[in-house]
């Protein structure tokens, strides 16, 4: 095999994305707690024993299904458009096929395991705060990413898991308008 030919697609790796699609489905739905892996394994129509041998653990299934990249701007951004840079960037990952899966598993399970509230405060800590700190004084950007964190998960419970009928009727203008003046003072601390 050259270097410009795809990688051959394996067995191995359609079972192990088959876990892990079942995975992602089943804690969105339920939560960590709520699925188990006897669940996802009857979900991918496979024997349990071959979600232990591909992922060796419920927690290590987890984080795989619960990957989360921000994919927010590097840290040149204007420092008068923040706002609206996280509110846009928060709306396509949320309803993005990319993020989204996994957005959802991590709240929906914050609320009730420790592992999964971990690895939302480490997707602040380590992708909102430094873009945060970026634009203002670090010494308080903890604050301020928390302020913003705030707002963004809020929105996030309303829209995505309580499902609110007049936030899901909100478009995308709408909540960036309206959201978006509020991320700004969140992030620049006035």
């Amino acid at each position: 095999m050259t270097e410009n030919q795809p990688k051959k697609i394996t067995k191995s790796d359609r079972t192990r994305a088959q876990i892990l699609e079942a995975a992602r489905q089943l804690f969105a739905e339920r939560g960590y707690d709520g699925a188990s892996i006897r669940d996802v394994a009857a979900q991918a129509s496979i024997d349990p024993a071959m979600v232990i041998r591909y992922f060796h653990s419920k927690d290590e299934l987890f984080a795989r299904a619960a990957v989360v990249n921000l994919q927010l701007p590097d840290q040149r951004i204007d420092p008068a458009a923040i706002g609206e840079t996280l509110i846009r960037r928060f709306l396509v990952n949320w309803e993005g096929p990319a993020n989204g899966p996994g957005m959802i598993i991590l709240l929906r399970s914050a609320a009730s395991n420790e592992h999964a509230a971990e690895k939302v405060r480490d997707v602040f800590a380590n992708q909102v705060r430094p873009m945060i700190a970026s634009i203002g004084d670090p010494a308080d950007a903890g604050r301020r990413a928390g302020l913003v964190a705030s707002q963004l998960l809020g929105l996030a419970m309303c829209r995505y898991l309580l499902r609110l009928g007049p936030v899901v009727a909100l478009s995308h203008e709408e909540i960036i308008r309206n959201v978006g003046p509020v991320l700004q003072h969140y992030a620049m601390g006035s």
